[in-house]
């Protein structure tokens, strides 16, 4: 289709076409019939793994959640919980950064990176880097996973087992749980969570 507009752009009615302008033509001819052949391929393979397709969508969505949520409390604040028995906004973090490295270990079937372990006294900044490095692996982990393999027996915490697919809700819905949890943390220290600023704008 680019090939039958490049004679649109010559004035001279004897002009002809000289080999750089017909070769930049074929590139871009190929280069849109690869584009598109691979959008066709990776549209394929979502319409095909429903449920994989999700389950990358969810860590997309999520994780930005976490992480803006993360990155608003004020580092001084990531001691604060608001009973004694409840978990701080610190804990909170690095549990869904080590739960995430864990997690998407298991449904990937691949080895997290190695890192810093993290404790609910560290620093904002140190918290912060690992929940995003979790989310990062998550992303690359999950980038092949297809419904092939949904139905197959993987670990889980302790001893247990369970179904991939299972899996994928658990880690989807521990996502959320969370993301619930450090809004209301936000919300008793006067901030908007991220969520709420972007309904606001």
């Amino acid at each position: 289709m680019a090939l039958s507009y490049t004679p649109c752009r010559i004035t001279a009615p004897d002009a002809r076409l000289s080999p750089p302008f017909a070769l930049d033509g074929l590139m871009r001819a190929s280069l849109l019939l690869f584009v598109w052949m691979t959008m066709t391929a990776v549209a394929t393979l979502h319409a095909q793994s429903p449920v994989a397709s999700a389950l990358r969508q969810a860590t997309s969505i999520e994780g930005k959640n976490l992480v803006d949520a993360a990155d608003e409390m004020p580092a001084d604040k990531y001691n604060y919980k608001p009973t004694p028995a409840q978990m701080s906004f610190g804990n909170v973090i690095a549990h869904v950064a080590t739960g995430n490295a864990m997690m998407c270990g298991w449904l990937s079937g691949q080895t997290p990176p190695a890192g810093p372990q993290l404790s609910e006294t560290d620093s904002k900044d140190k918290l912060l880097e690992g929940l995003r490095s979790s989310f990062a692996f998550c992303t690359s982990a999950l980038a092949q996973l297809d419904d092939k393999g949904m139905g197959d027996s993987i670990p889980f915490f302790g001893t247990r087992k369970m179904t991939r697919a299972m899996e994928s809700f658990i880690i989807v819905d521990d996502w959320a749980d969370h993301y619930s949890q450090l809004a209301i943390y936000l919300r008793l220290n006067g901030l908007v969570p991220p969520t709420a600023k972007r309904k606001e704008s």
